[in-house]
């Protein structure tokens, strides 16, 4: 049986934008009872989940109410809020799952911090858009106020933007691998995790930044060497002439293949490359080890080889 790295996208969460607790809830377990079954087949799981509509949530309600005696918090301490939030969605939908088909299970999320270097160059050119929509004015005003950097986004308004570093190492690693060992199902780096670094004093600070989840969730495979990274997202398989007459699914493809597809500007940036590129990372690290891209609900098929698109060594 395999050791599987699973990383979540943002519609194992939240579809349709329905973003209410019980929305979410009721998509958390769809997805868990995908999971379900791959647990039930003997792999070993541990979970990465995307977060951005939930940051944006919570950012939302941030501003909503900021004064001297309720600050909005920063970007990094956003990302650990709604690292409890899903992480705890995550566990009770599973352990629901799991329950009804008589399997008990630990399951345990853990508050992942993840080392990014304060050099990074992403540091020199801010590009995730967070949070909520303003005009101009209103992002230009905030953006002297409080020093931060805002871009207008695709034509539906302005917002501010953050980094988005490379990450390291995973912080909690010891631990994560101590869970995994003793037969738990983990829940970690949440979000691509609560970026930090190491000040001048040698103490860990966070960083108002936002990890990309799914080179997270390769930090994290290639940590606890899996054999496995399950990228799951909105598609079943990677797309050549992606919503063009002439799309077709790819089954199978090698890192050299890969590399070729995205020379050729195939994959769409902020959306299938970063998951393609995190692919090819894990990949190359070893032979044995293989990077599957599908959708939630055709997960335990793709395992099979039944679905998705597989990326292999050559």
């Amino acid at each position: 049986m395999a050791k599987i790295v699973v990383a979540l996208g943002g519609n194992a969460l939240s579809r349709d934008g329905k973003a209410t607790a019980t929305d979410q809830l009721a998509v958390a377990n769809e997805t868990a009872a995908e999971l379900a079954k791959l647990i039930a087949a003997g792999h070993t799981l541990a979970i990465v989940h995307g977060n951005g509509p939930q940051i944006g949530n919570i950012i939302l309600h941030e501003e909503a109410i900021n004064t001297d005696k309720t600050p909005t918090m920063p970007v990094d301490v956003a990302g650990a809020m709604s690292q409890g939030q899903i992480g705890y969605w995550l566990q009770n939908a599973l352990r629901n799952q799991l329950e009804q088909i008589g399997i008990k299970k630990p399951i345990a999320s853990i508050i992942t911090q993840v080392l990014v270097s304060k050099d990074d160059p992403a540091f020199k050119n801010p590009s995730k858009p967070i949070g909520p929509f303003y005009t101009e004015a209103e992002a230009k005003k905030i953006a002297k106020a409080r020093g931060v950097t805002v871009k207008e986004d695709a034509g539906r308004g302005w917002r501010k933007v953050v980094p988005s570093p490379m990450p390291l190492s995973i912080i909690e690693s010891d631990l994560i691998k101590i869970a995994i060992g003793n037969g738990a199902i983990v829940v970690a780096s949440g979000g691509g995790g609560i970026p930090v670094y190491y000040d001048e004093h040698g103490r860990l600070t966070g960083l108002e930044a936002v990890i990309d989840k799914d080179f997270a969730a390769e930090k994290l495979a290639e940590t606890i060497d899996a054999d496995i990274l399950l990228i799951l997202t909105a598609v079943d398989s990677v797309k050549l002439n992606y919503k063009q007459p002439n799309e077709r699914s790819i089954s199978e493809m090698t890192v050299d293949d890969a590399f070729k597809l995205i020379a050729r500007g195939e994959f769409a940036a902020g959306s299938m490359l970063p998951k393609v590129e995190a692919g090819i990372n894990f990949v190359a690290g070893a032979k044995k080890r293989v990077c599957i891209i599908t959708s939630p609900e055709k997960a335990s098929k793709a395992i099979e080889g039944k679905a998705g698109t597989r990326i292999i060594n050559s």
